[in-house]
């Protein structure tokens, strides 16, 4: 089990049916209030196990896919539709290896006497009990894949054995012991690993190799005095596990999805490869194989949650940057918000006073989502913070940003933005590069578009950027809004479109801001039906209320 704080921990499942949720008394509490009282719960059916989704809120999801009741299989990933919450995976790794034990312990070892084969049986089972014991105690991936090198020592009688894992293209020795479980010095392998290596690659088998050393004096001149001594090399290769949504996780089988191998040599006898023993190595790769992909998969999700983490200290830094307050009294009033689609996003807005008689608004939309469009973002937000209340300065102010982004994004990045300015007169004096137009809404419903006036900033060298000013009557408002809100989609992936909004602010006309801005997003919340968003959405109502 991967808890959100990106702890792992291995829960057994010790009664039927094993339910699964938030309330105490469940088989697996999980401390996340978005989960249900009780989720899910796991049953044993004729051999077999199921997951049952008990109508939980968010759902159950296996393998990325939502279900009401399947069979598990060994490494289902379950999940329970919320992001950063748990994330089981469900092993039957202690149960197959018992099996093993079963059969091993059934089946007579060829060419030897009853008393011998049943001493030799023993030992095979004492190592196996031993791997699933770390199995089902350990959480240290090392510590298991010893456990399994040891007992492949002991199934094949050979006397030395090797881990290598792949690195950078390359095969590392990760751990080495002999028969009698002593550490041995990686050096000690003394075979080039190129060899291995091309051994690994053409190998026939899919889960085990054997090459004869004679056959590679032949062939390579540079090999070992030692190496020309061995009776018997074995390699279980280890390759990559891939989880599928079919009946069961399949093996892929492609040389460069090998993640390393077990090697096994011996110069006194040769490897004991009689059918049994060849089944139990097989198992034993996939263990580890197994063991090798979860790791993997583990390390990729705790980098993920540092990776959320700290996206979502940018996310509060970056709403912290919003205006924590606008005005809602006297003649100029103001309503806004901004929504990521992410985790931080790459639309900005702010309205802030630059004298008793003049507001500046600014809404601006950076190409693409992310990092880099939120730094862009940021960066934009700088650069307004200090304008001043001239309206000369507009053109000029823009016309600097534009060569700016040209010179640091190559234009490879650029933005729109809706500039104004608003005095106590109702004069608004605004430039729009690029970006939607905005409404001007009267009292009576009448709408009139503002057409933009130049091309978006950080796309062209020699853009120009005219500022237009028009006159604002009492109780009109400007409605400013990036193009997520009329992009934003319902269930049958129809857009909200400018009609759509149109309609709205007509319907809204005598609210006031705060009024009208709460309606715009209910209506666009009512018929996307709480869907997720693709795009950011930023909507910002400006109201000219002189008198008031």
């Amino acid at each position: 089990m991967l808890a959100p704080s990106g702890q792992r921990s291995r829960v057994e499942i010790d009664q039927f049916p094993f339910t699964i949720g938030r309330q105490p008394g469940n088989g697996l509490v999980l401390r996340d209030n978005r989960a249900s009282r009780r989720h899910a719960q796991i049953i044993h059916e004729n051999g077999s196990y199921f997951i049952e989704d008990l109508n939980s809120r968010h759902g159950t999801w296996v393998n990325g896919e939502r279900v009401a009741r399947r069979p598990l299989h060994n490494s289902d990933r379950i999940e329970f539709g919320v992001r950063e919450s748990y994330q089981l995976t469900f092993t039957l790794d202690k149960a197959e290896i018992h099996r093993l034990l079963d059969q091993l312990a059934a089946t007579p070892h060829t060419g030897s006497t009853s008393g011998e084969a049943g001493a030799a049986e023993l030992v095979k089972l004492r190592s196996l009990t031993e791997v699933a014991r770390a199995l089902h105690n350990s959480l240290s991936t090392r510590d298991v894949l010893i456990a399994v090198l040891d007992a492949a020592l002991t199934v094949t009688g050979c006397e030395r054995g090797f881990l290598l894992l792949r690195a950078k293209g390359e095969l590392e020795v990760s751990a080495a012991r002999d028969q009698n479980g002593r550490v041995l010095d990686p050096s000690d392998l003394r075979v080039p690993t190129s060899l291995i290596r091309r051994a690994l690659t053409s190998r026939r088998d899919l889960l085990t190799m054997q090459f004869d050393p004679l056959e590679l004096q032949k062939n390579e001149p540079e090999a070992t005095v030692a190496m020309l001594e061995l009776r018997s090399v074995v390699c279980l290769p280890l390759i990559r596990i891939q989880n599928v949504l079919g009946e069961e996780t399949r093996a892929v089988s492609a040389a460069e999805d090998t993640v390393g191998l077990i090697y096994l040599d011996s110069r006194k006898a040769p490897a004991d490869l009689s059918a049994g023993n060849r089944e139990l190595l097989q198992t034993l790769a996939i263990e580890a194989s197994t063991i090798l992909e979860n790791a993997r998969l583990l390390e990729e999700e705790r980098t993920k949650l540092r990776m959320e983490d700290e996206l979502n200290i940018a996310r509060v830094i970056q709403q912290g940057l919003q205006p924590t307050s606008l005005p809602s009294e006297g003649w100029f009033r103001a309503a806004g918000s901004s929504t990521p689609s992410t985790q931080v996003g790459g639309d900005y807005y702010d309205v802030h006073k630059t004298s008793e008689d003049a507001w500046i608004t600014v809404v601006a939309d950076v190409s693409g989502k992310g990092v880099s469009s939120a730094l862009l973002a940021s960066l934009l937000q700088g650069t307004f913070l200090m304008a001043s209340g001239d309206i000369t300065h507009i053109g000029p102010r823009i016309s600097r940003l534009n060569e700016f982004l040209l010179d640091r994004t190559r234009g490879e990045k650029y933005a729109t933005v809706f500039y104004s300015l608003l005095d106590s007169e109702g004069t608004l004096t605004y430039l729009n590069a690029g970006h939607c137009a905005p409404f001007l809404l009267s009292r009576d419903g009448r709408l009139r578009m503002l057409q933009t006036t130049s091309m978006p900033v950080g796309m062209l060298e020699d853009a120009e950027f005219d500022v237009v000013e028009i006159k604002m009557d009492p109780g009109d408002k400007l409605v400013i809004y990036s193009d997520g809100l009329t992009e934003a989609e319902d269930p049958n992936g129809c857009f909200f479109d400018t009609e759509r909004l149109r309609e709205c602010l007509r319907e809204n006309a005598t609210l006031d801001a705060s009024g009208l801005h709460a309606a715009i997003l209910a209506r666009v919340e009512r018929f996307t039906e709480g869907g997720a968003m693709r795009d950011d959405i930023t909507t910002v109502v400006l109201e000219y209320a002189p008198g008031s």
